[in-house]
């Protein structure tokens, strides 16, 4: 079952967090989430998901920037969020899809337990330009049944920003 609303706005501050919160971004089903200043970029051509790919940062400036096809830029929220006894899921605003940015590739389900800062993993079907601060993704949760584990630590857990995959601490080298 999703959570209406409502039921988030009951569980703010308690199961739910998320840091700041501002009551007009509640949806009848979700929350909006906003894009922080910050991108990271890939610096290779290919990728190698047995080592720890070297990146490089973008700031947004205030007059903003234009994302490029074929290129994949990792952003974050602005926003904070913890969740206790319900699942967090992140999708797309359906006015930034209408704008052909995808911002994430296969990362919108989240863990119960999750805190930390989502990482998104923007794509664009045509040159647009975005700007730091808009609402890009809403979020969304899912009750679970009981008992579960709370996911408490791994790669991405307690997260201060944006973070590169870290698939490669998965590799037994």
């Amino acid at each position: 079952m999703i959570l209406s609303g409502l039921e988030i706005k009951k569980h703010i501050g308690h199961e739910i967090i998320i840091e700041p919160f501002n009551e007009e971004r509640l949806n009848p089903n979700s929350y909006n989430l906003s894009l922080h200043d910050e991108l990271l970029t890939y610096t290779s051509s290919e990728l190698d998901m047995r080592r720890d790919n070297p990146t490089q940062k973008i700031t947004i400036p205030p007059d903003g920037l234009t994302l490029k096809p074929g290129r994949l830029y990792l952003g974050r929220t602005a926003e904070y969020t913890r969740t206790e006894g319900y699942i967090p899921m992140l999708e797309g605003r359906s006015s930034i899809g209408r704008l052909g940015i995808c911002i994430h590739v296969t990362a919108g389900f989240g863990d119960v337990g999750f805190a930390g800062y989502w990482t998104l993993e923007l794509f664009c079907v045509q040159p647009v330009k975005i700007y730091a601060g808009v609402q890009i993704a809403q979020i969304y949760y899912h009750t679970i049944t009981e008992p579960y584990e709370r996911y408490t630590q791994g790669k991405y857990q307690n997260n201060k920003g944006i973070q590169a995959s870290m698939l490669y601490k998965e590799f037994k080298i």
